[in-house]
């Protein structure tokens, strides 16, 4: 099984968002988690993937999720 990555800049852009954003982001705990190999910052596509479908929202004061459970 191959393990697809991303870099920042391909967050970045898939996103809609600047890589200085990102930068705050990881700083801040926010976000995916990310991998961190030799100064290079990589984030699997599995986990971009498992924090946006956690982002989905239906509306402002409830979130969608599989369960239900807001």
């Amino acid at each position: 099984m191959s393990v697809k990555h991303l870099n920042q800049r391909q967050l970045a852009d898939r996103w809609g968002v600047s890589e200085a954003t990102l930068e705050r982001w990881r700083s801040e705990g926010i976000g995916p988690v990310f991998l961190k190999i030799q100064g290079r910052v990589l984030y699997r596509v599995e986990d971009v993937e498992s924090y946006e479908a956690d982002c989905l929202r239906k509306s402002t004061s409830e979130r969608a999720s599989a369960g239900g459970v807001a």
